[in-house]
């Protein structure tokens, strides 16, 4: 079965959706997670099917349950959140494969520094008002900058887990 999007402006439903991080920590010991509370995004399905958009984190949103944690990642060492307030991703393109599959790429923007990035997103629950999509992907934190890494601990890439529930807003 293939799903058609409808075409138009869609708008990120931040009740429904998440936006989460994980990363090993203590020599591989211990697991990091945390969530982001604050967060925007939007997109529009063009007339070929293709989609374009954007989806903003909030990094003093950020929330490990652990406040020095968290004071310490919005620090200058990690995220550095009082030069660099949001975390973006720019989506360049955005197709589906298949029945749920959809190809994404993308600008990641964390702390002023910008990477590509595409990753393959599973659709889920469309229909013509509303969609949902489930991503999963890994990044190296050090190619935006943070190389804060006390005694070696911190190693490895960051996995990000998104589900994101859209809404069309207007018809194209």
């Amino acid at each position: 079965m293939t799903v058609a999007v409808e075409t138009g402006t869609w708008q990120l439903d931040r009740t429904a959706s998440t936006v989460a991080l994980r990363h090993k920590t203590m020599w591989n010991l211990v697991t990091v997670k945390g969530t982001f509370a604050t967060f925007a995004g939007q997109g529009e399905v063009r007339p070929d099917g293709s989609a374009v958009g954007t989806l903003t984190l909030d990094v003093a949103s950020l929330d490990t349950k652990s406040a020095k944690r968290d004071t310490h990642l919005r620090s200058a060492d990690f995220f550095d959140a009082d030069n660099h307030p949001e975390i973006t991703f720019a989506v360049r393109s955005a197709e589906l494969r298949g029945s749920d599959a959809v190809h994404v790429v993308g600008q990641l923007t964390v702390r002023g520094v910008s990477r590509p990035l595409s990753f393959t997103a599973g659709l889920r629950d469309a229909s013509a008002d509303a969609l949902t999509l489930d991503a999963e992907f890994s990044v190296d934190r050090e190619q935006f900058g943070m190389v804060w890494n006390q005694l070696g601990m911190i190693r490895g890439l960051t996995t990000v887990a998104a589900t994101l529930r859209f809404t069309r807003t207007a018809a194209a």
